[in-house]
């Protein structure tokens, strides 16, 4: 997973705060990249493969410790819809993981010194079918199915050596069972976000039952939000810490909201480096954006943490 000088990812969370990246989408778009496909950034794995390579790397270089791959809506199933088989899909999630140690190898070649991280990406099941339901969860699938589902993907993934495995995005309870089930045994550790609305998950559930899952999970080194409205970050890694004693993981979007239909941002960035003293103080020990916060903002991050 890591090399011999750089520490475990869950040593490394008892030790400090590390930062994560930005949004991979809005990277990849700002250098010019058309992302106007149901497999979103994870159709560049097979198109331009480099391009996925430089983004992760534009957001070490602003500071970020942990890059999360381009894996979010990469599935089997939605491999197979573009007619990708099995085997080819499974060379592509691969390529994911390593597209980020290239990354952390190019950093490193130019002077970055500090130890880098590779966190997968697993998104939820709503990812893969592309039109906004992980923002809403609740697919009409049970718990067992889900899993089902979820688990080959992550077996592939974990066999990329990734230093850990983000389940993130997580918008139900449900789906939160099927993946803690499903990373039993991979011999890697996990991050479990939710995408929420206030004080409750997207699909309605109150964040105290929902983070309560994790509690007691060994994979689990560390559980949150991301994709979220950086309002609702406050009183959700407060929460998270008081309920499950783990180390928290928070990465919001930039405060604009995500028009599904439209396939498009609407609304102003609310998002501020200001605002993760009070998340570090609070229990949060990963801290970054999701969705519209670029490399800059990463480097606010870097900024607001050191001067804490």
């Amino acid at each position: 997973m890591n090399s011999d000088s750089t520490p475990a990812f869950a040593e490394a969370l008892s030790s400090g705060t590390v930062v994560l990246d930005g949004g991979m989408s809005n990277q990849l778009e700002a250098a010019g990249h058309d992302l106007g496909d149901a497999l979103w950034s994870a159709r560049l794995l097979a198109d331009r493969p480099e391009a996925i390579v430089e983004a992760h790397l534009a957001y070490y270089e602003a500071g970020a410790d942990v890059a999360i791959t381009s894996s979010y809506q990469a599935t089997f199933e939605g491999f197979a819809r573009r007619g990708v088989a099995c085997e080819r899909g499974a060379e592509l999630l691969g390529l994911s993981v390593e597209s980020a140690r290239e990354a952390a190898r190019r950093a490193h070649a130019k002077g970055v010194t500090r130890p880098l991280w590779v966190a997968a990406s697993v998104g939820p099941y709503g990812a893969m079918l592309a039109d906004g339901s992980e923002y809403r969860g609740r697919y009409g699938l049970s718990v067992a199915e889900l899993e089902r589902f979820h688990r080959p993907r992550l077996e592939v993934l974990a066999a990329a050596a990734p230093d850990v495995l983000a389940l993130e995005t997580v918008p139900d309870t449900d789906e939160a069972r099927a993946l803690l089930r499903a990373v039993r045994g991979l011999g890697v550790p996990a991050w479990l976000s939710y995408s929420v609305a206030g004080d409750r998950t997207r699909a309605g559930q109150p964040l105290e039952e929902a983070f309560a899952l994790a509690a007691e999970a060994d994979e689990v080194v560390a559980v949150g939000v991301n994709c979220c409205d950086p309002a609702d970050a406050d009183a959700a890694v407060a929460i998270a810490a008081r309920v499950t004693g783990k180390p928290v993981v928070v990465y919001p979007n930039s405060g604009e909201t995500w028009d599904a239909a439209a396939r498009a941002w609407t609304g102003s960035s609310t998002f501020t480096a200001a605002q993760v003293g009070g998340w570090e103080r609070a229990g949060a020990r990963l801290i970054g954006g999701c969705c519209r916060v670029g490399p800059e903002a990463i480097r606010g991050i870097t900024s607001a943490l050191r001067a804490a």
